[in-house]
């Protein structure tokens, strides 16, 4: 039979007693420490879908792993290139846009004489690249800002445990990990020296208009044909908008 309690409290003795919910209370506590005892237990990684008698949701590490995001950030990695060498060219770009300045890179040069082609023509490396994961604050504008694709925080693992700080503290061989990586725009597939190209170069991608504002004339303006050129006068500096009719 349930219990129905009183909506006077102070004049009911069994509610004055705390008897009655301090049963309650104990039969409910042992009904599911029983439930979560003998019964079958899901080991789906998603929590919130599991199904079964046990209410346990606790992931059982490492055991059970929950399934990373596609956009999680994992511990750091240089990327190497082909002949095993990173890819880092030693800009101090990492180390400049860090906010927590773990990143202490020292730079070296590259012999002219040297008969590797990818030396020849990328000058430096890095004779030093460190990185302290117990200042990192994972943000990931250390790969953002890299204009070689030299490093990476795609390794999908947590920091491990050290018993020291400095094991905390990754250097070249720690770092240097994972499969080479070569891009089309890589300068020693470009060119077999540091030597100036004869011919300009010119990067794939050029500014919003430029070589694709055709000329037309005031006629076909005024009649609505072509594009407009629009100088804008509303910010601090003037903005040329190409505007296609």
């Amino acid at each position: 039979m349930a219990y129905k309690a009183s909506q006077e409290p102070r004049t009911d003795i069994r509610e004055r007693a705390y008897l009655p919910e301090l049963l309650r209370g104990l039969a409910i506590t042992t009904r599911h420490f029983l439930r979560n005892l003998f019964g079958a237990r899901d080991e789906n990684p998603q929590v919130l879908d599991r199904t079964g008698t046990s209410l346990v949701s606790t992931v059982q590490y490492p055991e059970e792993k929950t399934p990373y995001p596609p956009g999680y950030r994992g511990l750091h990695r240089l990327v190497p290139r082909e002949d095993g060498k990173p890819r880092c060219v030693a800009c101090y770009m990492c180390a400049t846009i860090c906010p927590a300045q773990c990143i202490y890179i020292e730079a070296g040069e590259y012999e002219t004489e040297s008969p590797d082609a990818s030396s020849r023509v990328i000058e430096k490396y890095p004779t030093s690249f460190v990185i302290d994961e117990l200042r990192c604050i994972v943000c990931g504008l250390c790969v953002d800002a890299c204009p070689k694709d030299a490093i990476r925080m795609d390794t999908y693992t947590h920091t491990p445990s050290e018993y020291n700080r400095q094991g905390f503290v990754y250097d070249i061989p720690r770092l240097l990990k994972g499969p080479p990586v070569s891009h089309p725009s890589d300068p020693w597939n470009k060119r077999p020296g540091s030597a100036q190209p004869a011919h300009v170069h010119k990067e794939a991608h050029t500014r919003i208009g430029e070589g694709h504002e055709a000329h037309h004339p005031p006629a076909q303006l005024e009649a609505g044909q072509g594009n407009r050129t629009v100088v804008s006068n509303e910010g601090p500096v003037q903005v040329t908008k190409f505007i296609k009719e």
